[in-house]
């Protein structure tokens, strides 16, 4: 019995140890999910967007999922100063295309800014690109982007006003649809 009573000890006693140790070896950005439901033609569409909603400054390479989008419209996934007007918590103020975006619209992959998420052309950029996962008509994904404060010269996140934010945004076969857009905020430490 005491030897049964050790050992459940010692294991639990491991447990924790194990746990403790994940746990400070884990990230210290955490992730924020943001949504909104729209409707496509007759069909309608709840996306999901996770990212995380802090980052260091002079940059890292971070991971973005989705879920819920329609996988015939193409998207790109990168980060975005947040419009004049827009608020990211109202989907009904996200009339205005999210720009200026670190990396532009990277078709190319040259600067891993963004991603391009599409189920048509995605072969076309090979290193920048990737289809939808596709499930009951609906895509998902899961990608990774770099992002860093100084998206350009002139626009900094976090200096004279400017906001920023992970987004999705209809791609270039689509840009002034805004169906697609969706905003995680992020601030750089």
């Amino acid at each position: 019995m005491r030897t049964r009573t050790r050992t459940a000890l010692t294991s639990a006693l491991a447990l924790a140890s194990a746990s403790a140790l994940t746990l400070g070896l884990a990230p210290s950005a955490s992730a924020a999910t943001a949504g909104r439901t729209v409707t496509d033609g007759t069909r309608a569409y709840t996306l999901s967007l996770t990212a995380p909603n802090t980052a260091p400054a002079a940059g890292a390479n971070v991971t973005v999922t989705g879920s819920g989008y329609n996988p015939d419209q193409g998207v790109y996934v990168g980060l975005c100063a947040i419009p004049a007007g827009v608020n990211p918590a109202d989907p009904a103020t996200w009339n205005s295309k999210p720009t200026p975006c670190l990396g532009g619209q990277d078709q190319t992959g040259t600067t891993g800014a963004s991603h391009w998420v599409n189920s048509d052309w995605y072969w076309m950029s090979p290193s920048n690109s990737s289809p939808f996962t596709e499930s009951g008509g609906l895509g998902s994904f899961s990608v990774r982007i770099h992002v860093k404060a100084k998206i350009s010269d002139t626009v900094v996140c976090g200096q004279a006003g400017v906001t920023c934010a992970i987004v999705t945004r209809a791609d270039h076969f689509d840009s002034s649809d805004r169906t697609y857009d969706v905003y995680v905020p992020v601030t750089f430490q």
